[in-house]
């Protein structure tokens, strides 16, 4: 049982970190209406500054704080100078742009602070060492910050969308961009806030998981978690913040229970079953377990 809670606790761990790169995707796509490939390598960019602060001597905190605040820059910029031009040719241009721009910020985060795996400090400065016995299995501190900062994010973007005059607008041009102008909203401003604010949240995601993977920092540290938490937007619904949380703790958990009990599958291919859920889900429900049915007037 020890280990079947250990094994659950790590899981809920890792599940809440993609449900905090889950909604970055789902703001992007509620604001915009465009899934953003390049958010993994947008928050591994800004995790590598947060990391190089600290070796000038800048405490962690607010390290993340300027990683955050250059993170919303570049999204606003990104939206600004970059997509906005070509989405308004194709959706497949925007996705091929998308794809280059994870090419581009990783090779950017290579050139500037090269290949090598760098140690990455944990806002919760004796989160690996000091921990709850819960049932014989460990409970670490960092575990309880990541689910603690989860929550705060959760409420967060509920407030947004569901209380604030902005997160009306975000929907209104996610959903009709042109009736959303008629009605005198400024959708250039909302597009380049929802990026901006996905931008904070990635950055959030990257600096909270980093400590927590056995690689540390390094360029291929934020692709699998991309991955995963692609799958845990799709299966909670693009358009939902709660669905993106339930589908990142669900993968979490899922990930972790068959790679501690499933041995063919162990510690190789637990990313390829996460392709396997996409799939599935794009074949039998592409609009997710909590995502919105869009109907159509003919």
């Amino acid at each position: 049982m020890d280990i079947f809670l250990e094994r659950l606790f790590d899981g809920l761990t890792n599940g809440a970190v993609y449900a905090i790169m889950a909604l970055a995707l789902v703001v992007v796509f509620r604001s915009t209406g465009t899934i953003n490939f390049a958010q993994g390598e947008m928050a591994l960019f800004t995790t590598y500054i947060a990391w190089w602060l600290t070796t000038i001597g800048v405490p962690l905190w607010a390290g993340t704080v300027a990683a955050a605040g250059v993170g919303f820059l570049l999204g606003a910029v990104v939206e600004r100078t970059l997509i906005r031009p070509v989405r308004r040719r194709s959706d497949m241009a925007t996705l091929i742009v998308a794809l280059g721009l994870f090419t581009a910020f990783n090779a950017l985060a290579g050139l500037l602070w090269n290949s090598e795996t760098k140690p990455m400090p944990s806002l919760f400065p004796s989160g690996l060492k000091d921990y709850l016995s819960v049932g014989g299995a460990r409970l670490y501190i960092d575990a309880l910050g990541v689910w603690l900062v989860v929550i705060a994010l959760i409420g967060a973007v509920f407030l947004l969308f569901n209380r604030t005059r902005l997160g009306l607008h975000m929907r209104a041009v996610a959903g009709n961009p042109e009736s959303a102008a008629l009605s005198g909203v400024r959708t250039g401003r909302i597009l380049m806030l929802g990026w901006g604010l996905a931008g904070i949240v990635g950055s959030l995601a990257g600096v909270l998981v980093t400590p927590l993977s056995p690689q540390q920092l390094s360029l291929q540290t934020m692709f699998p978690i991309l991955i995963y938490a692609s799958a845990a937007a799709l299966f909670g619904g693009l358009d939902s913040p709660m669905g993106a949380v339930v589908g990142g703790l669900v993968i979490g958990v899922l990930e972790a229970l068959i790679t501690g009990y499933v041995e063919f599958i162990g510690g190789t291919l637990p990313q390829t079953a996460a392709l396997v859920v996409i799939v599935l889900i794009l074949l039998l429900r592409p609009t997710g377990l909590f995502g919105t049915r869009q109907m159509e007037r003919l």
